[in-house]
């Protein structure tokens, strides 16, 4: 699920205690397309609309046949940390619209198009149904759940290779509630990928900058040898958003009392 498109999740349940705590003119002008404000429209409404007729990735998503600007996300995340390659098996959370999905089936070789390359296998799930998507597997499943992790590694015909979530909760408004409600949705994508994850895996997933990262950092760097923290050029300038990535699963560990308790 993607907050600039048109996608809603919530978070019902928690895996686990800890995460359970939180829960345009012509000439010149030409290069900018205007929106001339309709009546009853909302100013609001009509600015985003601007916004999106002239962002360069949402021309490019139409151009390239992306179900939205995010998939360019995962294609920059990918570009710098080589995490979907030929032969691996994904798990995309929250995977409505796509965009996601349908970077990651070209990578990892699902439709084995790249001659002597592993094929790869990518499944999507979300809460909501989603539009099929040619070389993925898309179920409609809560991923909290609790028989979720073993669904999913009976699908894939084995743990996952990476598991990546562009999940956000939806916004109410106030910056620092949208904080916590996205780290504690980013915790339980993390918990669920500590119980599918290969030895060696991937998790990437979208946090809202705000303060409250150090549990999440710290839980993560309990399970994988590297955690980096990155905004890809996709990303909105005026966004808070940034991308956790942590590579070289090595398996799941969970933080001790001590760990957890306040200094």
């Amino acid at each position: 699920m993607r907050p600039d498109e048109p996608v809603h999740q919530s978070v019902r349940q928690k895996r686990t205690k800890t995460v359970a705590k939180n829960i345009s003119g012509r000439g010149q002008r030409d290069l900018k397309e205007k929106v001339k404000t309709a009546r009853g429209r909302k100013l609001s409404s009509t600015r985003w609309l601007e916004r999106q007729l002239n962002d360069p990735y949402v021309k490019r998503a139409r151009t390239e046949g992306y179900r939205g600007r995010a998939a360019f996300k995962i294609l920059e995340l990918d570009d710098k940390y080589r995490f979907l390659v030929p032969g691996a098996r994904v798990v995309d959370l929250g995977c409505a619209p796509g965009g996601w999905c349908q970077v990651a089936v070209k990578r990892v070789n699902a439709l084995g198009e790249k001659s002597g390359k592993k094929i790869g296998r990518v499944l999507g799930v979300d809460l909501q149904e989603v539009e099929p998507i040619t070389g993925a597997e898309i179920h409609q499943l809560d991923f909290l759940d609790e028989e979720a992790d073993d669904l999913v590694k009976g699908w894939l015909g084995g743990p996952a290779d990476v598991v990546m979530s562009d999940m956000a909760a939806s916004a109410s408004g106030h910056q620092q509630t949208d904080h916590l409600r996205i780290i504690t949705l980013c915790e339980a994508a993390a918990y669920f990928a500590f119980d599918v994850l290969e030895e060696g895996g991937t998790f990437v997933a979208k946090v809202l900058a705000g303060g409250a990262e150090g549990e999440l950092q710290k839980l993560l760097k309990l399970n994988f040898d590297k955690v980096a923290n990155v905004k890809p050029p996709a990303s909105r300038s005026d966004s808070s958003e940034k991308f956790v990535v942590a590579t070289g699963f090595r398996g799941r560990n969970l933080p001790s009392q001590s760990d957890t308790s306040e200094d």
